[in-house]
């Protein structure tokens, strides 16, 4: 991972939503915390493991024994109508105005009306294309959703840029064989760390120097804004 200055070319970017561009985080674990306590589950679990997976993975995951199918659908639906509190990540906005519709897509472990939500309570455009928890038959870290995205935007993986702020995320994009632009504190330092391309803290050191109609070179400020 660097820490200094970076520069990193693509022909496509492909952004995860939560953590990346808005800020749902406080949400989600509203939400989760209710449904843990629910069940008996210990909420703290429930909401370290959620980050980067899809909701019937994550009840897979800390609770087994229960029907991952019906609790996931519990989750979903108040995924799908609780929108309170979202706000953009700082720089997301300006980044994805620099960037033309054809040269970036989302990649999500929500469903498509979550996904749509957000993007909306957060004041962000929606891309042409978003690849959702529908769309896979396996979430991250496969890598399935971000090849499905390459293959949409008509770029090949290595000249795709993921940027993710999770661990699952990161290593979704590495077995898909795409750089990775790793946002927040949670993929600072470690093993995790030494697979990313380069980290910022949020969006705002990322400055989109070239743009044009197939290619993009960002550079990453190693001191905050640009």
């Amino acid at each position: 991972m660097a820490n200094d200055g970076t520069t990193l070319d693509c022909d496509a970017i492909l952004f995860d939503l939560d953590g990346v561009l808005v800020d749902s985080h406080p949400l989600i674990e509203r939400i989760l915390r209710a449904w843990a306590a629910d069940r008996g589950v210990d909420p703290d679990a429930a909401v370290a493991a959620s980050y980067g997976r899809r909701d019937i993975d994550l009840v897979r995951v800390v609770a087994p024994t229960l029907d991952a199918e019906v609790e996931a659908a519990w989750i979903v639906e108040r995924e799908e109508r609780e929108f309170t509190g979202i706000i953009p990540i700082p720089g997301a906005a300006g980044l994805l105005a620099a960037l033309p519709a054809a040269r970036w897509a989302i990649v999500t472990s929500g469903t498509r009306k979550v996904a749509s939500g957000r993007l909306r309570a957060a004041e962000l455009p929606a891309p042409v294309y978003m690849v959702t928890a529908e769309d896979v038959r396996e979430g991250k870290p496969a890598p399935e959703g971000y090849l499905r995205a390459a293959g949409l935007l008509g770029v090949r993986p290595d000249r795709c840029l993921v940027v993710e702020d999770a661990e699952s995320g990161v290593r979704a994009a590495e077995a898909a064989g795409m750089r990775c632009l790793g946002i927040g504190a949670a993929l600072v330092g470690g093993e995790i760390g030494a697979a990313l391309d380069a980290w910022a803290a949020d969006l705002r050191p990322v400055d989109p120097e070239v743009v044009t109609a197939g290619h993009v070179r960002l550079n990453i400020h190693p001191n905050g804004s640009n």
